[in-house]
């Protein structure tokens, strides 16, 4: 695996279980970088969807990448605070081209206030039988969903206060 230097400009390319392209982001700013991690930032970055349409998404965002974990949390900062996607996803990777990841559906929405909501459970059940996800591959996923809740409801890792700002601080750094 290729490990990017601070300040290098990546794509984050996203793909579902069956090697389908799913949805790439043209350039994220890494802010750190090591085999087991990758935090990145990015705004007002264009997003192509794989069925071609674009968008850019509408404010700054700290992106967290972990190899040790089955997903990556979006930390997007709004004017009325910092709200949390996170995907539940395989350990990402990074080639010569791209960070990559599979998305397998399952979503947990974090809002400012530390409420959160499960996302996307029919998607995720319409496609465990159309890609035929591995009986250990859902425990797993589902075992992650579980960790990931508990993250949410501890301020862990990404989810403490201070994270997005510390980050969006040295994202400004590069951004300039």
């Amino acid at each position: 695996m290729i490990i990017p230097k601070d300040g290098d400009q990546v794509e984050i390319q996203s793909y579902k279980h069956n090697g389908a392209l799913h949805r790439v982001w043209e350039e994220t700013t890494v802010l750190k970088s090591h085999s087991n991690i990758l935090i990145g930032g990015n705004d007002h970055v264009k997003v192509i969807e794989s069925d071609g349409r674009t968008w850019r998404t509408r404010e700054p965002a700290i992106t967290y990448f972990t190899s040790n974990y089955w997903f990556n949390i979006i930390s997007m900062l709004r004017n009325d605070g910092v709200y949390y996607y996170c995907n539940i996803s395989s350990p990402f990777i990074v080639d010569d081209e791209a960070l990559k990841y599979i998305d397998y559906d399952l979503d947990i929405k974090v809002f400012p206030d530390g409420t959160y909501k499960i996302l996307d459970e029919d998607e995720f059940d319409v496609h465990r039988k159309q890609m035929n996800y591995p009986e250990v591959l859902q425990k797993i996923l589902y075992k992650q969903l579980r960790t990931l809740e508990q993250w949410v409801q501890q301020g862990k890792g990404p989810f403490n206060p201070e994270f997005p700002e510390k980050w969006y601080e040295r994202y400004l750094t590069y951004s300039k």
